[in-house]
C-alpha cells in the first residue's frame, strides 16, 4: 500500500522533529514572545518514533529526516539513528542540524547509519553569525561541517536562508564554497512560519539570487530524481559541489508535495503552512498500528493542494518552526 492524499500525490517522505529545544536563538526563526518548551513526558519516545517509521515504511515512505529544534541536543540521538537505520524499506535517512554539536557526533552518526546531513548556516562571518544566532559559535559549526565531510556523510548540504539587508552580500561567498569543496549549498526564501518576524521586504527571491551568481560561471541544471526534495539543483562547470534553490514563496511546489511532518509531541501535519494537525501519539498509545493508520488517513484528508498561498494571501501557520520540524 502506498500512501496518497486526495489529489493522488504519493507520500514518501517523513520529517520528524525530535525536540523543540535548540542551542541557538536565531532572530528569524524563534517566535516573538516564545512560550515554554514541551516537557519531556510530552515527547514521543524513541521507541514510538521507530514504531511509526516502521509502519510508514510499509506504506511507501522511503525517506526520513530528523529535525528539531536542534536534534543533536536530545539525549541518545545516535541510538535513535541506529534503530531507524535498521528498518527495512528506507532508502534515505538524514538529519538537519545547526552544526554546533556536529563535530562531536559526526562519526557516531555515520557509524549508526546516517546517510547525509543538512547544516543550517546563514553567514560565513563569525561576527554576523553571532548577531543572527545569539551565540559566537561559527567556528564550532564550520568544524562540524569539515568533520561531516571527513567521516563520509554525503552529501553535506548547507541551508542558507537568504535575507535582504542581512546576508545578501554573502551569496557569492557561499557559492564559491562549491568550487573548492563537495558541498551542496541551498538558498531558501524566508518563509512566514509561526511568530517569526517575517516581513516581505526581507525576502530575497531565488530568481534574484540566480541572477546574482550567474556571472560566476557556467551554471548548469542537474536532473532531479524521485526522492529529491523541492530544491531545483544546479552546478557550476568545474565545481566540486552544487547549488540548490528552494522557493516556497516565489514559485511554490505544493503540487508535487510528497511529505508529512511529525512534531515532537506526536502530531501529524500534512502541510507546513496549515495549522491542521492530527494527534497521532494518543492513537498510537491507545490502538497501536491501527491508531497510526487512522491518524494518517485523517491527516492526508486534510492535506491541501496549495498550501503556501490562498489567492494572493499568505497562509501563515501559528506554530513555530522549531516545534514543527524544519
Amino acid at each position: 500500500m502506498t500512501l496518497k492524499d486526495p489529489y493522488e500525490r504519493p507520500v514518501s517522505y517523513l520529517r520528524i522533529s525530535v525536540t523543540d529545544r535548540c542551542n541557538l536563538k536565531c532572530r528569524y526563526c524563534r517566535p516573538i514572545g516564545e512560550g515554554e518548551r514541551l516537557n519531556q513526558k510530552d515527547l514521543l519516545t524513541f521507541e514510538e518514533i521507530v514504531e511509526v517509521v516502521r509502519i510508514l515504511s510499509h506504506k511507501g515512505v522511503r525517506k526520513v529526516r530528523l529535525t528539531g529544534g536542534e536534534p543533536l541536543v536530545r539525549r541518545d540521538i545516535v541510538k535513535l539513528v541506529k534503530a531507524l537505520a535498521q528498518i527495512g524499506g528506507l532508502s534515505d535517512l538524514s538529519l538537519t542540524t545547526n552544526g554546533v554539536l556536529l563535530g562531536r557526533y559526526a562519526q557516531d552518526l555515520k557509524d549508526a547509519g546516517l546517510k547525509r546531513v543538512n547544516v543550517s548556516l546563514d553567514s560565513l562571518r563569525p561576527d554576523r553569525f553571532a548577531a543572527i544566532t545569539g551565540y559566537a559559535a561559527f567556528h564550532d559549526v564550520w568544524d562540524g561541517i569539515q568533520k561531516a565531510l571527513e567521516v563520509g556523510l554525503s552529501p553535506v548540504k548547507i541551508n542558507v536562508v537568504a535575507l535582504k539587508g542581512m546576508n545578501e552580500d554573502e551569496i557569492e561567498d557561499f557559492v564559491r564554497l562549491t568550487f573548492e569543496l563537495p558541498l551542496h549549498v541551498r538558498f531558501i526564501e524566508f518563509m512566514p512560519v509561526g511568530g517569526n518576524p517575517w516581513d516581505s521586504s526581507m525576502v530575497l527571491s531565488c530568481e534574484d539570487i540566480r541572477k546574482k551568481i550567474e556571472p560566476l560561471g557556467n551554471l548548469r541544471p542537474i536532473p532531479s530524481n524521485p526522492l529529491d526534495g523541492p530544491a531545483r539543483r544546479f552546478k557550476f562547470e568545474g565545481a566540486k559541489g552544487e547549488i540548490g534553490f528552494i522557493s516556497p514563496l516565489s514559485s511554490h511546489f505544493c503540487k508535487d508535495c510528497n511529505r508529512l511532518r511529525l512534531t515532537p509531541d506526536g502530531k501529524i501535519r500534512a502541510c507546513l503552512f496549515s495549522d491542521e494537525e492530527v494527534d497521532l501519539k494518543t492513537r498510537l498509545r491507545e490502538k497501536g498500528e491501527e491508531g497510526v493508520v487512522d491518524a494518517l488517513r485523517e491527516a492526508l484528508a486534510k492535506k491541501p493542494y496549495i498550501g503556501v498561498r490562498d489567492g494572493f494571501r499568505f497562509r501563515k501557520c501559528q506554530r513555530g518552526m522549531n516545534s514543527i520540524g524544519g
